[in-house]
């Protein structure tokens, strides 16, 4: 028998699926709102273990970040940085490729929720000056920064929970190994995919035109910030290489880079009304929600009822995939990991269940956190948005293509 929460769940995947009532049109985060409200008002979950759910690094990341990302659009330096590295892209084949290399490598080093944050501001820009379909770019953004993160531990949170916990050696190393080539592959696969959906779009030649800083004090501090943000990655790739006896987490590294911007700069409190509320706000609730769902042991049992092998690569793939889309990839592999090391899996099976939960993502909206934040983001600063039947029509492909390239790689080990 299904429980409250459980179908509460269903009911929030429903309702993001049709984002419309009537005439009433719903947000993503008014519908995850409404799915936590539940909950909490049937005493699902406790005011306190409610609060205890959220996950407050992740909301303090995506707030340090979002603080960077509005500065540096508001200042204008972001445009002025979209146009130095787009400048030679003078075809719309050529801008996708760009898009879909330039900011899947950028998530390898700088997670792909930080690039989401950044990215839409710029896909946006691109989109409105050269009249290319807003769908495409933020369908290009949103592919690019999932599967340009499969190939590295610290590309997402999912990878970075699998090599600390999986005691994977050299993990920056064993996830190359196995993921850098077919990872190339799936980034130009997808660009085929996308012009094959978009035909008209890539009939179009491009001139950009040079834009100008807005305000070079607060462009100033922008790039303090953006400097200190790769600083901090850099210090945190050392830390975990080396193995050292604490953990810089993402949280210091976003509070840490906005500083110049909340402590120096008179536009502080602009800024920092500005920031998209909506998505933390979102983000609170799924916490909410998706522990209530956890206590139910309902997808355990699920799990553990079934006659797969869960060291079986195919089997791996078709859990996760299916999975996440329901109770996303990082609580998918908080459940899936125990399971695989108690079973024997080695650095094969952990490696496939990193990719294959991370490229989940490209299947449906739920399916990652970075989806949220483009498509979030993107409504409240453009009016445009991606529907659930328009990232599945590209999703579906494009995840199906990943799945084959990942799985006959893996299989070649």
């Amino acid at each position: 028998m299904l429980s409250i929460p459980v179908i509460v769940l269903f009911i929030v995947f429903l309702l993001i699926a049709i984002r419309q009532i009537g005439k009433i049109k719903l947000q993503i985060w008014q519908i995850m709102l409404f799915g936590a409200a539940i909950v909490l008002i049937t005493r699902q979950i406790s005011f306190y273990e409610a609060i205890k759910a959220i996950n407050f690094d992740v909301i303090l990341f995506l707030f340090g970040m979002f603080v960077i990302g509005q500065a540096l659009d508001e200042s204008g330096y972001l445009s002025h940085l979209t146009y130095n590295f787009f400048k030679n892209a003078k075809s719309t084949d050529r801008l996708i490729i760009y898009i879909l290399f330039g900011f899947g490598f950028l998530s390898a080093l700088l997670m792909n929720d930080t690039i989401a944050i950044i990215g839409v501001p710029v896909v946006i820009h691109l989109s409105k000056a050269h009249k290319i379909s807003s769908k495409l770019l933020l369908l290009t953004l949103a592919f690019s920064v999932t599967i340009g993160s499969v190939m590295s531990p610290i590309g997402n949170p999912q990878n970075l929970l699998i090599a600390i916990n999986g005691n994977i050696r050299n993990p920056f190393i064993n996830f190359l190994k196995y993921l850098f080539i077919p990872t190339i592959i799936n980034l130009f696969l997808t660009y085929l995919i996308l012009k094959l959906l978009f035909k008209t779009n890539f009939k179009k030649g491009i001139n950009h035109s040079k834009e100008s800083i807005k305000d070079h004090k607060l462009a100033f501090y922008s790039k303090i910030s953006l400097i200190l943000v790769i600083i901090c990655i850099v210090l945190r790739i050392f830390a975990v290489w080396l193995k050292l006896p604490f953990e810089f987490k993402l949280t210091y590294i976003a509070l840490i880079s906005m500083l110049p911007i909340v402590v120096l700069s008179s536009k502080r409190f602009s800024i920092i009304k500005k920031i998209d509320w909506y998505t933390l706000i979102f983000f609170a609730a799924m916490f909410i929600l998706m522990q209530c769902v956890w206590n139910t042991n309902f997808f355990q049992n699920i799990i553990e009822k079934t006659d797969l092998n869960i060291l079986n690569i195919p089997s791996i793939f078709l859990v996760s995939i299916s999975f996440s889309q329901l109770l996303s990839n990082v609580p998918l592999v908080a459940l899936y990991l125990p399971m695989l090391l108690h079973a024997g899996g080695g650095i094969k099976e952990l490696i496939a269940l990193a990719a294959a939960s991370t490229i989940a993502g490209n299947l449906l909206i739920l399916g990652a956190a970075s989806n949220i934040i483009i498509i979030q983001n993107a409504e409240k600063k453009a009016k445009t948005t991606l529907s659930f039947f328009d990232f599945a029509k590209a999703g579906i492909p494009v995840t199906i293509v990943n799945v084959f390239i990942y799985w006959f790689f893996l299989s070649l080990f």
